[in-house]
């Protein structure tokens, strides 16, 4: 069969996306040049449309219209402007503030410290971090990373470097999931919860 570059490379592009394998990015391809309709067009028209139309935020790292930089969470009034959640990344900020629980500033660092994909402290937008602090009067820095390895020795390292500046850190709490059972628990999350207990 004829080698086909163009195939071969929308499988290799697909493929990069996160959660695509291999397999996967090929019958992906095959959808989209088999398809009739027009997908194809449809997809690279839309792709295309969201380079020129979606930025990063300059100040938090968001996603946000590139005629509006910086994002509107940075610029509009909020009620604990304060305080600065600091999360890995852009879709975290979208989680939380659907969540409607917070209402101060966002800081996205864009990664979290992997020696085994290479990501140091030098990845990570630590620097303005520790700018926006200063500069925008921040009192609180909540730190809103997972649990895993990685996460944790984010966290560990961001206490570290705040605990030169005159702000309070904090951690999200962790417990157990709206609408599950002790019984379904590791012993890790049971003992964040307690630990993180409220009065009632």
């Amino acid at each position: 069969m004829q080698h086909l570059i163009p195939l071969d490379n929308l499988v290799a592009a697909l493929s990069r996306l996160p959660g695509i394998g291999r397999r996967t990015a090929e019958r992906m391809a095959m959808t989209l040049v088999q398809d009739e309709k027009g997908l194809m067009r449809i997809l690279a028209n839309t792709l295309l449309e969201a380079d020129d139309g979606i930025d990063s935020c300059e100040r938090c790292g968001s996603v946000t219209l590139s005629a509006i930089n910086p994002c509107e969470l940075c610029t509009r009034h909020r009620k604990d402007a304060h305080i600065l959640c600091v999360v890995e990344s852009p879709g975290d900020i979208i989680k939380i503030e659907e969540s409607g629980g917070f209402q101060g500033r966002y800081h996205a660092l864009m990664g979290r410290l992997s020696p085994m994909f290479g990501t140091g402290a030098a990845d990570l937008r630590v620097d303005t971090l520790l700018a926006r602090i200063s500069d925008e009067g921040i009192s609180e820095v909540l730190i809103a990373l997972g649990t895993d390895v990685e996460s944790e020795a984010t966290s560990s390292y961001l206490k570290e470097v705040l605990s030169t500046r005159d702000v309070k850190v904090s951690r999200i709490a962790f417990g157990l999931p709206a609408g599950s059972a002790i019984e379904y628990s590791d012993a890790a999350t049971l003992s964040r919860a307690i630990k993180g207990r409220q009065d009632i």
